[in-house]
């Protein structure tokens, strides 16, 4: 306890003396802005409106502006070497904790000091609309109050070190498919509840110095050059004064971006420059008022975080910091999400074990992180199996370790491939086409071993083959079941025929995961195999391979398992199969059901880990698994956070962010959550009954709750009482209740609370969160919880107003521990 009081006083007093926009004075700085600003031409300031160097603003020596240094976050400062790893956005979201969301702000403002860094890409918080999003992990959930409360901690925490963070993307990109061109269409009353409040949050309370623009289509209209989104809500109706830049490369039209409100287009000015910019000046079809605005919003926010004035490396922090893994190993511990724990098997008293099996494609090496901008190289990433042996190096028990799955590679190198039905000629026919037109003449032939270019993300150039087609057999060992693997990486495209018959597609415009095919053959049956290629810009990246299903286990797992004590199996993604430029599966990667299932059979004490960024496909075996552990992405001490949980050291805390479906089709999202056919439109019809809004009014149940966390303990509430129980629609109202540990271990309970508008003059949800804390209690005490409502807390956004309305009438309040359990309930009236 001591330690921790240190670190928490340490961390306090860091913020405290932090350099910030806060510290500067406004006036000063607005009077030498327009001195600045007065001292360029024209021509100057359009070229502070692009990038350079793919991670720099431009500088500007006549008036002393430095060129700003930028990094990808938000999980670590990315971009210029190894740094701490942190917990993913949905897992910090998971601890429901927004002092250790200002902890983990702080610690990569630090880090960012110490690496010159000015601006921090960070924080995402897109809303969590289904579970294929390839960036979830980086976002911070389904519920726009939760996500606004961590995010607005999250950026306090970086701007505190003199370092500005950047919330994105802005707005509603809610998937990694065509996000080039997809246009998410949203009705503007689930625009203002869902989809733009835990902005609006970052902005109006946060006091975020940037803003990034997404790559997507709102409504129509690209979000670099959304005159709604840009103009008149963010800049006019919230106040935002800081930058609003676009994502990479994700300006398409520079006059229009200039118009609605973009104000640094990144990486570089392609379209945003003296070239399309000056004669749109001259012409009027942009005011020179207009770029006087942007480059004043560059300067000011360059002066306010004291970034003209100081060199932006601060040699006095140093690069690898204690204080920082310490809080990376913090966020990792509360956010890991206890699911299941049937007849308490964890936590696991080593005094009584001799050997533990860790087993599983996510034990070793650590999975710090899924893959693209938010992927870091951690300084010293803990696995799971690093971890568990490393808590228990002084307890005599023994730790084996198998990843019971072949990789792909493995698969991919071994698979057994004829050019002729009779297996005369190991390999597959290739012809290679410059045109990419499979009618034409192949430009040339050959034989190949196999299609192994599966591997790490790697960039271009773009190959000169433009289409490749392999030809042959593939004979199996063994009947049963076969499983038939494609892999690509970036823009590949594929079609897969077995005897004829199209089995497996990829058309994909952005990115990709593997893709499996099962089929049931004899043992020497040939299979008659085409496979269509069309490699994307990174070059030829496609890995084939046909296997039995059973050949992809590896037979020394089950046997560990079937000796141990207990199995420790670690499943989940990594990088290559979830990460941004892409959708993952709901499924688990290939072959790891079978081996859940394979070594629940050989010992049915196992405890499942599931490393992903959202809900995966449990149905295959969770019925059978005693104990489940959502670990998420949980940064470079993962390991080590995950052998203090499952040995009782830390008792798990962290509450669900989102609602887990049982079955994808549950998701209300489902049906609508790619483009609709022949359009490049993602039509929200859901509408604003996301996750738990949706099952709270549905007879279909999430498989775990939103909010939703099992502890070590048991806590219980009472003694709700509503002050005043009759109110203006202007509150506040105050709601304090007991919350009470009830079991024999320390530990923390998030106590939740919910509103509902049953005499609303329109369709709400059954109720929706507004305002948790999380409380911290010692066996048997009892603390007594206060919960602020304001106006906000009760309103609903009226389109034909343009306002936020409360109607009024009777609300309820709900608290509880998740969406589905709330004990407490009381009423009051709006007058």
């Amino acid at each position: 306890m001591i330690a921790k009081s240190l670190f928490f006083l340490t961390s306090l007093f860091l913020l405290i003396l932090a350099p910030g926009a806060l510290a500067q004075d406004s006036s000063a700085i607005d009077r030498r802005v327009e001195t600045m600003l007065a001292a360029l031409t024209l021509e100057q300031k359009i070229d502070l409106l692009g990038g350079e160097n793919e991670m720099f603003t431009k500088a500007q020596p006549a008036i002393g502006l430095p060129r700003l240094k930028m990094s990808d976050g938000p999980m670590g400062v990315r971009t210029w070497g190894p740094t701490t790893g942190y917990a993913a956005g949905i897992g910090l979201a998971a601890s429901w904790d927004t002092e250790l969301a200002k902890q983990v702000g702080s610690g990569l403002g630090q880090d960012a000091r110490a690496r010159g860094v000015s601006f921090l890409l960070g924080p995402g918080v897109n809303i969590y609309r289904a579970p294929m999003n390839g960036r979830n992990f980086e976002y911070m959930g389904e519920d726009p109050y939760l996500a606004g409360r961590i995010a607005t901690a999250y950026i306090q925490g970086v701007q505190s070190q003199g370092v500005i963070a950047t919330v994105k993307h802005y707005a509603a990109n809610n998937s990694e498919f065509d996000r080039h061109n997809s246009n998410s269409v949203v009705d503007e009353r689930t625009l203002r509840e869902i989809y733009l409040p835990a902005f609006e949050t970052a902005v109006k309370e946060g006091h975020v110095g940037a803003v990034m623009d997404s790559y997507n289509f709102l409504n129509g209209e690209h979000a670099t050059q959304n005159s709604f989104l840009n103009n008149q809500v963010l800049k006019k109706e919230w106040g935002f004064r800081g930058i609003l830049m676009s994502d990479w490369w994700a300006t398409y039209d520079g006059v229009a971006a200039a118009n609605n409100g973009l104000d640094l287009e990144m990486p570089s000015g392609q379209h945003m420059n003296r070239e399309t910019l000056l004669p749109a000046v001259r012409e009027g079809k942009i005011s020179e008022t207009a770029i006087d605005d942007k480059v004043r919003r560059i300067l000011r926010t360059a002066l306010e975080f004291g970034l003209v004035d100081r060199d932006q490396t601060d040699l006095g922090i140093s690069v690898y910091s204690q204080r920082s893994r310490a809080i990376a190993l913090e966020s990792a511990e509360k956010g890991a999400v206890l699911l299941k724990n049937e007849g308490n098997l964890l936590p696991l008293d080593a005094h009584k074990l001799h050997t533990i099996a860790v087993i599983g494609p996510d034990a070793w090496p650590a999975v710090v992180t899924a893959g693209g901008s938010a992927e870091v190289t951690a300084f010293n990433p803990v696995s799971i199996l690093t971890g568990l042996s490393d808590a228990l190096a002084d307890a005599n028990v023994t730790v084996t370790y198998n990843r019971g799955l072949k990789t792909l590679e493995t698969v991919f190198g071994e698979a057994a491939f004829s050019t002729d039905a009779e297996g005369k000629q190991a390999g597959l026919k290739q012809e290679d086409f410059a045109s990419g037109d499979f009618s034409a003449a192949p430009d040339k032939v050959s034989t190949v071993s196999g299609v192994n270019g599966f591997g790490p993300w790697r960039w271009g150039p773009p190959p000169a083959i433009k289409g490749i087609r392999w030809t042959g057999y593939y004979i199996p060992r063994k009947s049963g079941k076969q499983r038939f693997i494609l892999a690509g990486m970036g823009r590949d495209d594929y079609k897969l025929y077995l005897n004829n018959s199209l089995v497996l597609e990829e058309s994909s415009p952005e990115g990709q995961v593997p893709h499996a095919y099962d089929a049931d053959f004899s043992a020497s049956q040939p299979v008659a195999i085409r496979l269509d290629y069309k490699p994307g810009i990174e070059g030829i990246t496609l890995g084939f391979g046909a296997t039995a299903v059973d050949d992809l286990l590896e037979p020394q797992a089950v046997k560990l398992a079937a000796k141990a004590d207990v199995v420790v199996l670690c499943a989940g993604y990594s990088p290559q199969t979830e990460s941004e430029g892409q959708d993952r599966l709901w499924q688990l990667p290939t072959g790891q059901d079978e081996l859940i299932k394979a070594v629940l059979d050989a010992n049915p004490r196992t405890i499942v880990l599931v490393t992903s960024g959202g809900g995966v496909d449990t149905n295959q075996w969770l019925d059978r698994t005693p104990a489940l552990l959502q670990t998420w992405y949980a940064g470079q001490e993962g390991g080590r956070a995950v052998a203090h949980i499952l040995l009782g050291q830390v008792n798990p805390s962290a509450k669900l962010p989102i609602s887990y479906e049982r079955h994808l089709e549950d998701n209300p999202a489902y049906k609508n959550y790619y483009a609709r056919p022949g359009t490049n439109d993602i039509h929200y019809d859901e509408g604003i009954f996301v996750g738990y809004r949706y099952y709270d009014k549905s007879e279909t149940k999430p498989l775990f709750p939103f909010g939703f966390g099992l502890s070590y303990t048991t806590f219980a509430f009472s003694n709700l009482i509503v002050t005043p129980a009759e109110t203006s629609a202007n509150g506040p109202v105050t709601l304090s209740f007991d919350v009470r540990n009830t079991g024999a271990r320390g530990g923390a309970e998030v106590a939740q609370v919910y509103v509902g508008d049953p005499s609303a003059t329109v369709q709400r949800p059954v109720k929706e969160l507004k305002g948790f804390v999380r409380v911290e209690l010692k066996p048997g005490e009892t603390r007594r919880v206060s919960v602020v409502l304001d106006q906000r807390s009760l309103a609903w956004w009226d389109v034909t107003g343009k306002s936020w309305k409360v109607d009024p009438g009777r609300f309820t309040v709900y608290v509880g521990d998740s969406s589905a359990n709330v004990p407490l309930q009381a009423d009051f009236t709006v007058r």
